[in-house]
């Protein structure tokens, strides 16, 4: 695509853009606004620098482009043309139609099919830097971390096995409370054993 292809498929004459006036723009009306560099015409290299649209023609050419009033690109384009001379080798031409965004999309798709990428002046299309984007996306998506916290069901279980440890430790102390009463019981018994044993033999040596 160059601009020779353009004046085939209905784009204007090129104009000079430092001689553009008023009078020789469209005014009001939907257009894609092409802008060329003169002295890559008739070479190999595509002389196209920018494909822009627009529905004010003459206030995008006269006050974005030679004014620099304007978007991020707009004014992009007036930084070129004045501090590096391009002012003096471009043209600028224009295709008028109803649709511009659509016919925009479809040159600029057309132009990165034959040379691998956009006019050098185009900024890169949303589409692509979203593309790039969408992994990231559903690599932030793990929505486990949030499932994650367990700390709240193991400590329950803390929380539960406190109580069975103190009543532990008291069924031990009961048990050995019991044990020491029952101790004395045990001894005063063998005691009462050995003295009926005596008074028994006692008896009977009488």
């Amino acid at each position: 695509m160059n601009s020779k292809t353009l004046m085939e498929t209905g784009s204007s004459e090129w104009l000079p853009l430092k001689t553009v006036t008023l009078a020789n723009l469209p005014s009001d009306k939907g257009a894609v606004i092409i802008i060329v560099d003169k002295e890559l015409s008739g070479k190999q290299e595509s002389d196209i620098l920018y494909i822009g649209r627009t529905k004010k023609p003459s206030k995008r050419i006269l006050g974005g482009y030679i004014a620099g009033y304007g978007g991020k690109n707009t004014k992009k384009i007036n930084q070129m043309l004045f501090d590096q001379g391009y002012i003096e080798k471009v043209a600028v031409g224009w295709i008028l139609t109803e649709k511009p965004r659509v016919m925009q999309e479809e040159l600029l798709a057309k132009f990165k099919e034959e040379h691998g990428e956009y006019p050098v002046w185009n900024a890169k299309k949303k589409l692509d830097v979203k593309q790039k984007q969408v992994p990231p996306k559903h690599k932030e998506v793990p929505a486990l971390k949030a499932k994650i916290p367990p700390a709240k069901t193991s400590a329950a279980p803390k929380s539960t096995r406190k109580p069975k440890v103190a009543l532990a430790k008291k069924s031990a102390a009961n048990i050995e409370s019991s044990v020491k009463a029952e101790m004395p019981k045990k001894e005063e018994t063998d005691a009462e054993t050995t003295d009926k044993a005596k008074t028994s033999n006692g008896g009977m040596a009488t």
